[in-house]
């Protein structure tokens, strides 16, 4: 499940993270840790170098795909932050915000861009689609049409209004982000060109841990 919170760039945009993601980004980098101090600590012969290898090249991975994504709604753009890249999108230049397996954002160019930050659950669509079945068949659905909530998509789409309980969370959030398209999207100030920006402070050390790593190996 992914929740919004206002720890953002700007002060106006809204930030959306993945919650799982940030604890089992904790929790492996807390075992990464103890177990590569240990063997730095304790290690024989060229244990400690494979260890130092191993968490150079391992934490940043693990930074990167737990805690690092995310993605931030603002009133001119929405940016991306996944694992290695960071996509920035005039509201101008989206065309369409889609749900799947995976949510993304389709530029004008046709280019898709993976929402990392905002995981699909299969799981809770096929719970809401359970609490909405049991609503209708307790005629709590009467006069509103199967699948009349803002923004039906994906596999379970039309799962309910977007203020109902019957709707998955990523769901809900990605009908956020369609209310902020529709509303400035031919706005003046949320038009220009797409940027991507590679995460090279990421993939420096990473690739820097898989030499060393196989330099050592290698010469084992």
């Amino acid at each position: 499940m992914t929740t919004p919170d206002h720890q953002s760039a700007t002060a106006k945009d809204l930030t959306y993270r993945s919650p799982m993601a940030l604890v089992a980004g904790v929790l492996l980098l807390v075992l990464a840790g103890w177990l590569g101090f240990d063997a730095l600590v304790h290690g024989n012969g060229r244990t400690p170098w494979l260890a130092l290898a191993a968490l150079i090249l391992v934490v940043p991975l693990v930074i990167a795909f737990t805690l690092r994504p995310a993605v931030f709604s603002g009133e001119d753009r929405l940016r991306v932050r996944n694992p290695f890249r960071v996509i920035s999108l005039p509201w101008g230049e989206v065309a369409s915000l889609r749900s799947g397996y995976t949510n993304e954002v389709i530029a004008n160019s046709g280019t898709k861009y993976q929402l990392w930050a905002i995981p699909v659950s299969l799981r809770a669509r096929k719970k809401a689609a359970r609490q909405q079945s049991r609503a209708k068949a307790a005629g709590k659905g009467e006069g509103q049409p199967f699948g009349s909530g803002a923004g039906g998509f994906g596999l379970f789409g039309g799962l309910g209004g977007h203020d109902g309980p019957t709707r998955a969370e990523s769901d809900k959030i990605m009908d956020d982000l369609r209310t902020v398209l529709e509303r400035r999207g031919q706005a003046k100030s949320a038009q220009g060109e797409v940027t991507v920006r590679w995460a090279y402070e990421v993939i420096a050390p990473v690739v820097a841990g898989a030499v060393l790593l196989a330099v050592l190996l290698a010469t084992g």
